[in-house]
């Protein structure tokens, strides 16, 4: 396309959003100022008339909604309004709405928000209609929406005017239902079983609880930085040391690292904690609780991801991590005991060697590498070694492991649990040993949380503890193939708009 005929799409472009705005002076100017109305009764959405349409038919109805079409017939119109239910179909007589109401109605565009009283009826083709007494104008799109047949498709302008997004493409709107279908189910799950909903911070002193780079912020008041939270395990746990027993919070977590297909800066997840419970009751409660979520939001626990077809219904497939690398590698790490050996391993299979590696980090990075990209029906990877899991309870018959599991689905993880470590001179060192590692530039491992220490040094029972990304789980669930799909607003990088340079 020439230079000259970008100047004049853009021209015609500006030309049509100033015609609205003289449709909207001149409505002001007679009196007729839709943004003065504030409130507008409706009787029934466009479902109603769709699912009622037999008893509702021959009935007057009030409905609200906007524009999608407009189809004029001289002294006669179809236009499409689009409410929260869908679509349906109104027929506009001049002789049915008055002579200045149909004058009015016929500058309308497509985009506006009108409030219709009819009465139900079939067309001669057999489409459910109304067939309008009164048209009024509710709010003025002052804005030009997509054109119909190519809608918006741009994924960028999708997800940066998701408003938009949801009026032109109502599929999208359906993946947020199933969303909050699927999030009330987990509750309900949870709730049914005694366990209480709890709140915790999400701006604190300390950024615990994970392996993962925080926000930082500044406190004017008290002077000091504080971070957004990219967990709230030591919270929870608190929480079980003070006597609850059962615990969950479903909220934001924030994490200052990098944005994929399955990252967001800012994401949603729930973490659980039981008390007297150990990582095998929190894998039933994990498998039997997405399956619910399932169950509940699409009627089924089984689905199709991307044309893989996916199994939801407990028992999930149950592996342990050495044992997955042997699988997928062939490399015995329960016959490997020193980190020479391990490390050997690593610089065969071409693994990066990081400062302070060791044998539990290269057992790590070898699943990590080899064994992730395998895991596509639901699966609990058990028994990861001691160093990278510095909040679990370590395995009675290998010190070196502990009693912790991943939910994997999809190559995916979906779920990270574990037998919490109660012991507060284990977990003291375990601090330890990660400040050593943050000395040795990992910005991602876990600071020391002497208050937590303090905590559990009051008492903290035999706990289960679990963790569930929800925006993954959602995404397998509605078929999206990124994690902006189903979140509301996700977080896009800012456009900046190029100065002119002098020539």
């Amino acid at each position: 396309m020439s230079n000259q005929n970008v100047e004049n799409e853009a021209l015609s472009l500006n030309e049509m959003l100033q015609i609205r705005r003289e449709k909207l002076k001149k409505l002001q100017e007679s009196g007729k100022d839709p943004f003065k109305i504030e409130k507008y009764e409706k009787t029934h959405q466009t479902g109603d008339v769709k699912d009622k349409f037999e008893e509702l038919e021959g009935t007057e109805v009030s409905l609200a909604g906007r524009v999608m079409s407009m189809r004029e017939h001289g002294k006669a119109s179809f236009i499409d309004i689009q409410d929260e239910d869908g679509r349906l179909q109104i027929y506009v007589r001049q002789d049915a709405i008055g002579e200045d109401s149909y004058a009015d109605f016929v500058t309308y565009d497509i985009g506006d928000i009108v409030g219709i009283v009819g009465t139900v009826f079939k067309t001669k083709r057999g489409e459910m209609s109304v067939k309008a007494s009164s048209v009024t104008l509710l709010s003025k799109s002052l804005q030009i929406l997509p054109e119909k047949y190519h809608g918006l498709k741009d994924t960028d302008i999708r997800y940066r005017q998701r408003y938009v997004d949801l009026i032109v493409n109502p599929e999208v709107k359906q993946a947020f239902i199933t969303r909050s279908k699927a999030t009330k189910a987990l509750k309900e799950y949870l709730d049914e079983r005694g366990f209480l909903e709890v709140d915790t911070p999400i701006l604190a002193t300390l950024a615990g609880g994970a392996s993962a780079r925080p926000f930082v912020t500044h406190h004017n008041t008290l002077d000091i930085d504080m971070y957004l939270r990219i967990a709230n395990e030591l919270y929870l746990k608190r929480l079980i040391v003070g006597g609850f027993e059962k615990v969950y919070e479903m909220g934001r977590m924030f994490r200052n690292e990098g944005m994929s297909i399955k990252h967001n800066p800012e994401y949603t997840a729930i973490e659980v904690y039981q008390a007297y419970a150990d990582y095998e009751d929190i894998m039933k409660l994990t498998e039997e609780s997405v399956a619910y979520m399932a169950e509940k939001s699409l009627g089924t626990t089984k689905i199709n991801y991307q044309g893989t077809e996916i199994d939801f219904t407990p028992p999930w497939k149950r592996l342990s991590m050495t044992d997955a690398i042997k699988m997928y590698t062939g490399v015995d790490f329960d016959k490997i005991d020193t980190d020479e050996e391990a490390l050997a391993i690593a610089k065969e299979k071409h693994l990066e060697i990081t400062p302070g590696m060791n044998r539990g980090y290269v057992i790590n990075a070898m699943f990590e590498e080899f064994c992730e990209e395998h895991l596509i029906q639901p699966t609990f990877i058990t028994h990861h070694p001691v160093e990278v899991s510095p909040l679990s309870k370590r395995n009675p018959d290998d010190p070196r492991k502990t009693n912790r599991f991943e939910a994997f689905v999809n190559t995916w993880e979906i779920a990270n649990a574990f037998s919490e470590l109660n012991d507060p001179i284990d977990q003291r060192q375990r601090f330890m040993d990660q400040l050593k590692q943050r000395e040795l530039g990992d910005d991602e491992a876990h600071v020391l949380d002497e208050d937590f220490l303090n905590a559990i040094e009051v008492g903290l029972p035999p706990t289960g503890g679990l963790g569930i990304g929800i925006d993954r789980v959602i995404m397998l669930l509605t078929n999206s193939p990124s994690i902006r799909d189903v979140i509301l607003f996700p977080t896009m990088k800012p456009i900046v708009k190029e100065e002119k340079t002098e020539q």
